[in-house]
């Protein structure tokens, strides 16, 4: 009974593990795809910045940016990519053996755009406070 309860310890913490796994290699595999494969005029250059898996690998959330960032861009990219999404899993099947194929789910990633606003923010703030002490 020990010995059961030892390596289903074990196993158990291995999983999420394999998922992460799991997911980066859906990511590489993805931007492999979308680079050399994927022909929608309407996916240009694009970067894949993380999936997220659910637990029993039913679904596939990939974030994604873009070169440009205005929203005409992002939504065409969006449109390519939710169009694109059956060939994906398709020809993603090829190349994973895992038993259940996600669904894929694209999302706009605006974590890096944020970023720059956040770093302009303090930028100026740093140099308005500059400017305050060279004034004393």
């Amino acid at each position: 009974m020990t010995f059961w309860k030892k390596n289903m310890a074990r196993h158990s913490k291995s999983i999420p593990g394999r998922g992460v796994r799991v997911a980066d290699q859906i990511q590489k595999d993805l931007s492999e795809l979308i680079a050399f494969e994927l022909k929608d005029p309407r996916v240009g250059m694009i970067t894949l910045s993380e999936v997220q898996l659910t637990p029993d690998y039913a679904h596939a959330k990939v974030f994604f940016t873009t070169l440009k960032d205005d929203p005409e861009a992002i939504a065409q990219t969006l449109q390519g990519l939710q169009k694109a999404a059956g060939f994906l899993r398709n020809e993603l099947g090829k190349r994973l053996h895992i038993h259940t194929l996600p669904q894929l789910h694209f999302v706009h990633d605006t974590s890096t755009a944020r970023g720059m606003e956040l770093s302009a923010l303090i930028d100026k703030a740093n140099a308005t406070r500059a400017k305050d002490a060279d004034e004393q």
